[in-house]
């Protein structure tokens, strides 16, 4: 498969696997035993690889949300734990939902493969993809490659957020065309709506395509069997997660 065919598979499945950690209740219980509620986790340990910052730089490291909901939940956790604590907390809760999902896969090629990927992953301009970069991965089998899998998805999420930029179109309303069942939980209102139609669709169809151009240099270095190691991982993963 070429590049373009291997993103149009792998892309969907780092997706959804690499948030399946994000809710589950043994990612919410150490949250609770750092003293963060389930969304105080989830902000402060995705973005707490950017450090002790304003909570700005987190909403626009995110995108999608409205940023008076990121301040709010990112100002009173902080105060409780130091962000990079949390991130390291949350990046092992990662690790631990591999080991339980993944325990007896064969994932060696697959850990490769995604290794291979991310050391060629330029995170120039991609915030939240260098920060959750700079942490230490797990050296066991499956909580590496349920880890290489969250790092990626924050790869491909960066790039899309700069490309809803070049391609003329806000996360917001990118987030309202795409999930518009999901615009409350993100915390926007009805008069937050925006005004979408054909341009805006045309404009968000084009972020996808630049989305793409930006990642493609990194998956580009794998070669054919890296290529089948990589998807065939990701599928085993999914039936794993979602058996």
């Amino acid at each position: 498969m070429d590049t373009k065919e291997l993103l149009s598979v792998a892309a969907p499945l780092i997706n959804d696997l690499g948030a399946a950690f994000y809710f589950v209740p043994e990612t919410g219980q150490v949250g609770k035993d750092l003293g963060l509620n389930g969304m105080e986790f989830y902000i402060l340990g995705r973005g707490g690889s950017l450090g002790d910052c304003e909570p700005a730089l987190v909403s626009s490291a995110f995108g999608y949300f409205n940023p008076a909901v990121i301040a709010g939940v990112w100002n009173g956790a902080r105060d409780k734990v130091a962000p990079r604590r949390a991130a390291e907390a949350h990046l092992e809760c990662c690790a631990a939902f591999g080991r339980a999902k993944l325990e007896g896969l064969d994932l060696a090629a697959f850990v490769a493969a995604a290794e291979k990927v991310n050391t060629a992953a330029d995170p120039d301009s991609l915030a939240l993809y260098a920060g959750i970069s700079s942490l230490d991965l797990a050296t066991d089998p499956s909580g590496r490659a349920m880890q290489l899998i969250a790092v990626l998805r924050e790869f491909r999420g960066s790039a899309h957020l700069a490309a809803l930029r070049a391609a003329g179109i806000d996360s917001k309303t990118a987030h309202h065309l795409k999930r518009p069942d999901m615009v409350a939980m993100f915390g926007w209102g009805p008069d937050d709506a925006p005004t979408t139609g054909p341009d805006e669709e045309a404009r968000l169809a084009r972020a996808e395509e630049i989305t793409d151009s930006i990642v493609a240099p990194a998956f580009s270095v794998l070669d054919d069997a890296e290529r089948t190691a990589l998807v065939d991982g990701l599928r085993a993963i999914a039936a794993r997660v979602k058996g």
